[in-house]
This record gives structure tokens, C-alpha cells and sequence, in this order.
């Protein structure tokens, strides 16, 4: 026998891997947010993993985060996978896949997406360089409706409630407020303040004070106003006379403050301090343009986002030449249920589906036993046979460590009944496998 060297087997550092029981109740939760994105009429799509860089690239500014493609024994001279890189988001690809349908879909075209995306950033808490999203956005040509600004948060609303999450809000500003904010300053890259401004919840309203002064070479009435603006909170509509009596004006701000002031009140029946107006969400991505989301632990507020998303009227456009505006959500699923993991406070159960262990009491008896599981299965019980003739001891301690609540007891004997037994109560008794039901 040749020496091999052993190989480690540690999971790699950022791309989350979970225990039988956890990964059960991820796969619960995913069944609860498909199912509730369906109620609401969307429908799911997949695109591929991989995506041409051209279209990773075409918006934003993500190119340091992005794992380009590359076969480990590719001939030097071979450049073709190189233009392929893992999607970093499902926005991106998402209005790739419209634009390349576009004759094909109704719209407005309502999807949702549950994949995994990759980025190549320093693993920390609550970011990783593999994770799953779950996203839904509505895109229509040449415009969405206004409607939908309010429905996505009322979606994304409902399913974290429905998971019983720690408490948490969802903020929601409006670009155009910004854009028209610093419009109405006189300052003539209000973009650019919009990305300086994104970085408060990281480095302090002084921090962000400072870059706007020494990058932008905002006088200091301008930094002033623009840190007044980043500090207004509000749950209702009483947030646009807030930002009013700051006396700045302009159209762009008067079109974002109406919008700002439809998607608060068509929200106003939601549990009070759920949704918060806070002016200092910008979402720095570039593509955003109007609505913008942003979902926070509250009790965890140096944590990172929950759930995010905005408006994007020009980002399919960038594939075709026509107008096709949009709007999404994303729940960051493996940081909600990452950092409950971490804390010890997910609730998990057993580390296996099966709802029924039938015995096999001996090799003679396996048939029986298969066909006793294969009944069961047929009523739509998760039933497993184990795996061999054994003590029977042997097999009630498998199911017991399992977590498999109910053990099956074939006829041990020719005339002789099936019995079930309970593993919470201990109570064993006769049992048909025709009309048994799980209590």
C-alpha cells in the first residue's frame, strides 16, 4: 500500500455547511418563502450559475467581488472561460434573462429566484463568499407601476414574520428624495454623495461628513444639510414634513417625496416600528434610481442586512434597446438563519424526515417489512426500512438517535398483528398499514 497524504477535511471558510437537523429547518424555511411568493402570483425562474462578465459588469460596482471561471488544465492560450464569471447577485441576471426573453414573457413579468450567488470578499459575520438569495422582482416595459414599491415590502414583511425571526424593520427611502435633495443644494455630483452617504451605518455621520468635505468639496451649509437629511427617521407619513421644513426644494426631491409619502401610507396597517422611513438608506449600488429597501436585526444593529432591494428603471435596458424598468426584493437567507445558528437560537427538531422506522425482524421477514414500508409510503408517510436483520434494541436506539418519532413492528409471526410503537409515550400498539394515521 502506497503512503497518501491526508487531507483535512475542514469546511472552507465562507461557504456555510450545516448538520442534517439545521439544514432541515433551512429547507422548511425555503418552502415557506416559494410558497408565499406564489400566493402573491410570482412565478419562479433559474438562470445559470455562471454569466458572461460583460453582463456581470454592465452596472455597479462589483468587479473586485466577482469568481471568474477558468478549467484547472486549460491550455495557456485558452481565454474562453475567462469570460464567464459566478453571479454575485440575481438582479444582474435576472434583467439579462428578461431582455433575452423579452418576446416571450407577459408583462409586467413578476418571478422569483432562489439560488445561490458567490462573492469574493473577506469572510466575516454575516457575509460570506457562498450564500443563498431569495428575490423577487416585478419588470415591465417602459414602466412599473407604483404599486408594487409597496408590495414587495408587504411580501417580504409577511414572510419574516412568518419565521418568527428576533426583532427586526425594514427601512425604506427613495433615491429621488436624495438625488433631489442634493439637486436642490446646487451640488453637481448628487451620485456621488448618494455613495459617500451609503457608508454612514459603517463609519458615522462624522466620518461620512468628512469624505463629503475632502472627496466632493462640499462647503460646510452643504455637509450640514446633507447630515440633517441622513438623521430623519419616521414610520409614517409625518416624515415628509420632516424633510420639508429643511427647506430645500426641487422636482426630482417633490417626485420622491410623493412616492416616498404612497408606499408609507399603503404600509400604515403594518405592525407599528415594523416599517421605518429612514433617510439615510441609499443603497450604494448604482442601478437603483427610485424606492430602496433595506431590513435590519434591531437587536443586532452592527449586523448586516436582512433583506434589501429598490427600484432600477434603466438596468435590463442595458441588454436591449427599449425601456425596461423594474423592482426587487432580496431576503439574504444564509445570513438570517447563519447568525440564529450562530446565537443558538434556532429551533431544530430531528435530524431526519422520516416520519416511520419499520423493523426488519429477520432476514426471512424483509419482504414483509418492504412491503409494510412501501404501503406506508404510498399514504404519504416518510418511511424508512432499516437496513438490516438486527437486534431489535439495535434498531429502536437508531430511530431514537434519528429522532424518527414512531418504529414499525412487522408480524414477527405468521397471524400475528403489526404493532407501532410511539417514541414519545413509549405506548406500543396494533396498527393496520392500510389506515394507520400519524397522530
Amino acid at each position: 500500500m502506497t503512503d497518501q497524504q491526508v487531507v483535512r477535511p475542514l469546511p472552507i471558510s465562507g461557504f456555510p455547511e450545516w448538520l442534517p437537523e439545521v439544514r432541515l429547518v433551512e429547507l422548511q424555511w425555503l418552502d415557506l418563502i416559494r410558497q408565499t411568493f406564489e400566493r402573491y402570483g410570482f412565478c419562479s425562474i433559474e438562470t445559470p450559475a455562471a454569466e458572461a462578465l460583460d453582463v456581470l459588469l454592465a452596472k455597479g460596482e462589483t468587479s473586485q467581488e466577482v469568481y471568474t471561471l477558468r478549467r484547472l488544465q486549460a491550455d495557456a492560450a485558452d481565454n474562453s472561460d475567462a469570460r464567464l464569471g459566478l453571479h454575485f447577485d440575481l438582479t444582474v441576471p435576472f434583467a439579462r434573462y428578461a431582455a433575452a426573453h423579452l418576446n416571450d414573457l407577459v408583462f409586467p413579468f413578476k418571478r422569483y429566484q432562489i439560488q445561490r450567488v458567490w462573492r469574493g470578499e473577506r469572510p466575516q459575520e454575516g457575509r460570506y463568499r457562498e450564500f443563498t438569495q431569495c428575490d423577487i422582482d416585478v419588470i415591465n416595459t417602459d414602466q412599473v407601476p407604483l404599486q408594487f414599491d409597496a408590495e414587495l415590502p408587504r411580501i417580504v414583511h409577511e414572510i419574516l414574520t412568518s419565521l418568527n425571526l428576533p426583532a427586526w424593520s425594514i427601512s425604506i427611502n427613495n433615491r429621488k428624495v436624495l438625488q433631489g435633495f442634493y439637486e436642490g443644494l446646487g451640488i453637481s455630483d448628487p451620485l456621488e454623495v448618494i455613495r459617500i452617504a451609503d457608508k454612514i451605518d459603517k463609519i458615522g455621520a462624522e466620518g461620512v461628513g468628512k469624505l463629503l468635505a475632502s472627496e466632493l468639496g462640499l462647503t460646510t451649509g452643504q455637509v450640514t444639510a446633507c447630515l440633517d437629511l441622513a438623521q430623519l427617521r419616521g414610520t409614517d407619513t409625518s416624515i415628509i414634513g420632516q424633510i420639508t421644513r429643511l427647506g430645500v426644494s426641487s422636482a426630482v426631491l417633490s417626485e420622491g417625496l410623493d412616492e416616498l409619502a404612497f408606499v408609507l401610507d399603503s404600509l400604515s396597517d403594518l405592525p407599528a416600528g415594523s416599517i421605518v422611513a429612514d433617510l439615510s438608506i441609499a443603497r450604494g449600488l448604482a442601478y437603483y434610481t427610485g424606492t430602496v429597501y433595506e431590513g435590519k436585526f434591531t437587536g443586532w444593529p452592527g449586523y448586516g442586512s436582512i433583506c434589501s432591494g429598490g427600484r432600477y428603471d434603466n438596468l435590463a435596458g442595458s441588454f436591449v434597446r427599449r425601456s425596461l424598468p423594474g423592482i426587487g426584493m432580496s431576503i439574504g437567507l444564509t445570513r438570517i438563519f447563519a447568525k440564529l445558528v450562530a446565537e443558538g437560537i434556532l429551533r431544530t427538531g430531528p435530524s431526519c424526515p422520516s416520519d416511520v422506522l419499520v423493523v426488519v425482524p429477520s432476514d426471512q421477514r424483509r419482504p414483509q417489512a418492504a412491503a409494510t414500508a412501501a404501503e406506508l409510503r404510498t399514504r404519504g408517510l416518510n418511511t424508512e426500512l432499516y437496513h438490516q436483520a438486527d437486534k431489535i434494541a439495535r434498531q429502536i436506539r437508531y430511530a431514537s438517535r434519528k429522532g424518527i418519532p414512531f418504529v414499525w413492528f412487522p408480524p414477527f409471526e405468521d397471524g400475528k398483528p403489526h404493532e407501532v410503537k410511539d417514541m414519545a409515550t413509549g405506548e406500543q400498539s396494533p396498527a393496520d398499514p392500510r389506515t394507520w394515521q400519524r397522530a
